[in-house]
């Protein structure tokens, strides 16, 4: 294989540890690199990462073991001896030593098979050239560079380009299709077409890939500064489908009588984008990407209307539990945030559109509750209007919602609100048992609250519940 013409990079390895690692290797009779996201992190300008990928020819639990006896503390290694590797953490330092291997695969897994290799099988088995470069530790060859498939032009170039055969890449291990994805996501790269095109034809095999492994590049998607790069190219790549079909099913355009509607992915997509911009709120980031798919299932179509998706945020959010418990998601309050910024997207939307009263913000505020601002985020992220008019209206309307919310907070302390009279009391002033109609009593307090008939008091709850109480029959004890 030729070697690019860079010869040696010594400034990306002015950490010490670098040249002790070097050192013992030379004491072990060890050939030993530096590979993959450092090298090409360094090469790119990019933060500093801390966890490092160490390739060694021969025993690299040796190798780390060796390493620890020599550093302060003696930090533990941790042993994966089935796979020939070991970690070290040290510091701010995260170290992966690995022995240089080949790898070959069985179509139902892809867990590879492995056995020792050579520097060269080891760099052929990485999944973009980009994370095939590497730099020699060893001291009488410090800094030495080996770039075997010319990563550093596709840097230059900004291109995701795999070291062999893309199918065969793709085949063997699914994920690289994955991380195909996310790469060009996170650095702002293109896919080469040939690359691309191999995902499509192996789209298939995904399916082999486990859904906490999907999840974690979903995850990494969604973190990027411009998400909509990354599901783009799931969906270009024909992806999508076996991933988050419930995504992929709002993309097209229908037309039926010449009336259409907006093509509900990329109009997402937009969505996300504007959000990402004024949060890194990942789960946040997640109802934005979800908030429209109920619109798949309920759009409808009439002659004198178009289309409508009555209903969408409801069937969304149900939508959601059965999403996050097919790819293994948690079930647990970061599902719930996201099922209820889905449920209520359209709500504040509404509120502007409209003459803004107290009692319709009152009750946005108490459904909202902690997440008020969060839904007033993603709403507001909704604004893909490229008509400046619109767009001006639209975020004036929003700032009159705000300002609102602000004005009935600071006066009927809405959020979270409990009921100033609460179940025991109700059942001692009228010698009540448990029963439908302490629950009667609460939800009317809690109602005229929200309505403005009452303000959120004590006193004036108390004077409502007698009121309502005897309306129902209710008496309340003679002591009382």
């Amino acid at each position: 294989m030729p070697s690019h013409r860079i010869e040696k990079l010594p400034k990306a390895l002015e950490h010490p540890i670098f040249a002790k690692i070097g050192q013992i290797a030379d004491a072990l009779n060890l050939e030993c690199y530096v590979i993959g996201g450092y090298v090409r992190d360094h090469l790119l300008g990019r933060p500093f990462k801390f966890d490092i990928d160490i390739v060694t020819l021969g025993n690299a639990i040796d190798l780390a073991e060796a390493l620890s006896q020599s550093l302060e503390g003696n930090p533990k290694v941790s042993i994966f001896k089935t796979f020939g590797t070991a970690m070290l953490k040290h510091n701010d330092l995260e170290l992966e030593f690995v022995g240089a291997r080949k790898e070959s695969y069985q179509s139902d897994s892809r867990k590879p098979i492995v056995t020792d290799g050579t520097l060269e099988d080891d760099q052929n088995r990485r999944d973009f050239t980009i994370n095939a470069m590497a730099i020699c530790l060893n001291t009488g060859r410090f800094g030495e560079f080996l770039d075997p498939f010319n990563g550093i032009e596709h840097l230059n170039e900004k291109r995701i380009v795999t070291p062999l055969e893309p199918e065969i890449t793709f085949s063997d291990d699914p994920l690289r299709m994955l991380r195909a994805i996310r790469f060009a996501a996170q650095l702002n790269f293109e896919i080469d077409p040939i690359t691309l095109k191999a995902i499509e034809a192996q789209k298939k095999r995904i399916t082999i890939v486990s859904k906490e492994r999907v999840v974690t590049e979903l995850h990494k998607i969604l973190a990027t500064e411009k998400p909509s790069i990354g599901f783009g190219l799931l969906g270009n790549s024909k992806l999508l489908p076996l991933i988050l079909p419930e995504l992929s099913a709002l993309k097209g355009i229908d037309e039926i009588e010449g009336m259409t509607h907006k093509d509900n992915f990329w109009h997402t997509l937009e969505v996300v984008d504007n959000l990402a911009s004024v949060s890194d709120n990942l789960w946040l980031r997640w109802a934005a990407l979800l908030h429209d798919i109920g619109k798949a299932p309920t759009k409808r179509f009439d002659e004198k209307n178009g289309f409508s998706f009555h209903g969408h945020e409801f069937v969304g959010s149900k939508m959601v539990y059965k999403l996050f418990k097919r790819l293994k998601m948690p079930l647990n309050d970061s599902m719930k945030f996201v099922q209820k910024m889905v449920l209520m997207s359209s709500r504040p939307i509404i509120i502007s559109e409209q003459f803004v009263t107290d009692s319709a913000v009152r009750r946005l505020v108490f459904d909202a509750g902690d997440h008020i601002e969060s839904l007033m985020m993603l709403c507001e992220a909704d604004i893909t209007t490229k008509n400046p008019r619109k767009q001006k209206r639209y975020k004036e309307n929003f700032q009159r919602v705000r300002a609102k919310i602000q004005e009935v907070e600071e006066r009927d302390r809405i959020r979270n609100f409990q009921p100033p009279v609460d179940g025991a009391e109700i059942m001692e002033v009228f010698d009540l048992q448990p029963g439908k109609e302490i629950g009667i009593l609460k939800e009317a307090i809690k109602e005229a609250i929200l309505e403005g008939e009452i303000s959120n008091d004590y006193e004036e709850a108390k004077a409502f519940m007698f009121e309502k109480a005897k309306s129902m029959g209710l008496k309340p004890k003679q002591d009382v």
